[in-house]
């Protein structure tokens, strides 16, 4: 995957600028994005009794690393304007090009 892979769901200008571009805490804070988002994955269930805490986790924490589609999504889901299937795609969108820009900057270091 390379940059022609990240489809747009995270602004990584954004967080890269937020994190006065230390790649480090980039990184560090991408990491603990994709961990959290394997503990919400399974509460966005309408039977999961703490879905609607899970969606506003994942809107607060969306917004924070540049998912800002994601995070419109987590709101119109609160509203009751959106599905949680809704939720479960653009989460799955954000973390590809998570995954994206994670390759790409393994690469990167590589080529020093």
């Amino acid at each position: 995957m390379a940059r022609r892979d990240i489809s747009g769901a995270v602004d990584f200008a954004y967080l890269e600028g937020f994190a006065a571009g230390d790649f480090a805490v980039v990184d560090e804070v991408l990491a603990l994005f994709r961990e959290q988002a394997a503990l919400w994955a399974p509460m966005l269930d309408p039977t999961h009794p703490g879905w609607k805490d899970a969606v506003h986790t994942v809107k607060g924490a969306a917004r924070g690393v540049g998912a800002f589609n994601l995070g419109e999504v987590c709101e119109r889901c609160e509203a009751g304007q959106e599905s949680l299937e809704g939720v479960r795609t653009a989460l799955d969108a954000a973390l590809l090009d998570i995954a994206a820009y994670a390759h790409e900057q393994a690469l990167r270091s590589l080529k020093g």
